[in-house]
């Protein structure tokens, strides 16, 4: 028991001074507080325990990155080519088309501009007058303003457009009459025959241009009355009513936006209130109105590329004439054109070439030879056996 007492005292001892050796100075444990201590440095020699004091190294500043703000500008819509056409004077007698109506006539006269644009002999005078009709005579009476127009204009040929504006209650006497009512159609027709016969006491053909389809179905089924009306108005007087109806509605019969062009393209032919006419639509317009009217027009329709080319020059009246060498007939009863100087068939011997006449003209076939492809006798004949020629030896000497 005393033996065991001194070692364990001994041992303690140790341990303390270890740990005293071990131990690290306050200046190292000052340093060992910046970085993370392991069991290594506690056995280490006091001289690979010196610790390099951490210098703080300023960090690098990041790059800072620029974040542009795009600045391509949204993209537009492409706008279509449009090819212009180069506009043509027109002649100083050229034959007037005077187009009067309502707003769409007036896009009738500008489809009809486009169709005669490169024509010399052509002009179109829009006379349409927008908010007009036969319903508001006060507004705009056209039987009474129709007269001076064609005075004024002295036109060829007239084109009407007119009933898109007189859908409304229209003043018979004191009464004001509704739409399509009794009283209201006597008053409507009595308005347009009138026009129609102020027209034709000025002995100027013209035709009368139906009104389409419309987006309201209301209003539809009144243009389809209207037309009724134009067409016996015109008819009357001896004027063509050209009917376009089938050209702004489908298959059914319904009010289409968008349809076929005057080349069977799909366009948009009507804008979105359904009631006025695009570009394409102007141009379809025309097309109805374009055959009649070049029936009137005669020759100065189909003038413009004769009157737009060059004249040919004119060769003075003292030059001479370029003589025209003629060419001499040839008879087919010629004999010397085989260079022969006898025709085929004439008597005398058979040009050389021709077979005798004996053969010619014969119907039989000399006799086939024995052997040969064309001797269908039976038993087959046995040809001749050539005498084989005489041998002859030839002697070598050496």
């Amino acid at each position: 028991m005393l033996v065991r007492i001194p070692a364990l005292l001994l041992v303690t001892a140790l341990l303390v001074t270890g740990f005293s050796i071990a131990a690290p100075s306050p200046a190292s444990a000052q340093e060992l507080i910046g970085r993370a201590w392991s069991l290594r440095d506690l056995f280490a020699p006091r001289r690979e325990r010196r610790i390099e004091p951490q210098v703080d190294v300023p960090a690098r500043p990041k790059a800072r990155t620029k974040t542009r703000r795009a600045t391509t500008r949204p993209s537009e819509p492409r706008q279509p080519v449009v090819v212009e056409t180069p506009e043509v004077e027109k002649l100083a007698d050229a034959r007037t088309v005077l187009v009067v109506g309502d707003f769409l006539s007036g896009g009738l006269a500008e489809g009809l501009e486009n169709v005669y644009a490169e024509n010399p002999r052509v002009r179109i005078a829009d006379r349409s007058n927008g908010s007009s009709g036969f319903v508001r005579d006060d507004f705009f009476d056209w039987p009474k303003e129709i007269g001076p127009l064609i005075e004024a204009e002295k036109p060829a040929a007239i084109v009407v457009m007119l009933g898109s504006n007189d859908r409304q209650q229209m003043r018979v006497g004191k009464t004001r009459e509704a739409p399509r009512s009794e009283n209201w159609i006597k008053e409507y027709e009595r308005r347009t025959e009138a026009f129609a016969k102020v027209v034709s006491t000025h002995k100027v053909p013209f035709i009368w241009v139906g009104v389409p389809a419309f987006k309201s179905s209301k209003m539809t089924s009144d243009m389809l009355a209207f037309n009724d009306i134009y067409r016996n108005a015109s008819e009357k007087v001896g004027a063509e009513f050209v009917d376009i109806w089938d050209g702004f509605v489908d298959e059914n019969g319904a009010f289409v936006i968008s349809g076929p062009d005057i080349n069977g393209q799909p366009v948009r032919l009507r804008s979105n209130d359904g009631i006025n006419l695009t570009k394409a639509g102007k141009r379809k317009l025309a097309f109805y109105a374009e055959k009649p009217l070049n029936k009137i027009l005669g020759e100065a329709a189909t003038a413009g590329a004769a009157a737009s080319a060059p004249a040919l020059p004119v060769l003075a009246p003292d030059a001479p004439a370029t003589p025209v060498d003629r060419t001499v007939p040839i008879s087919l009863s010629d004999p010397e054109l085989d260079g022969g100087t006898e025709l085929l068939g004439a008597p005398g011997a058979a040009p050389a070439g021709l077979p005798d006449k004996k053969h010619a003209v014969s119907k039989t076939t000399p006799e086939a030879l024995p052997g040969r492809a064309d001797d269908f006798t039976w038993p087959r004949r046995i040809p001749p056996v050539a005498a084989a020629p005489t041998e002859t030896t030839t002697v070598i000497r050496r």
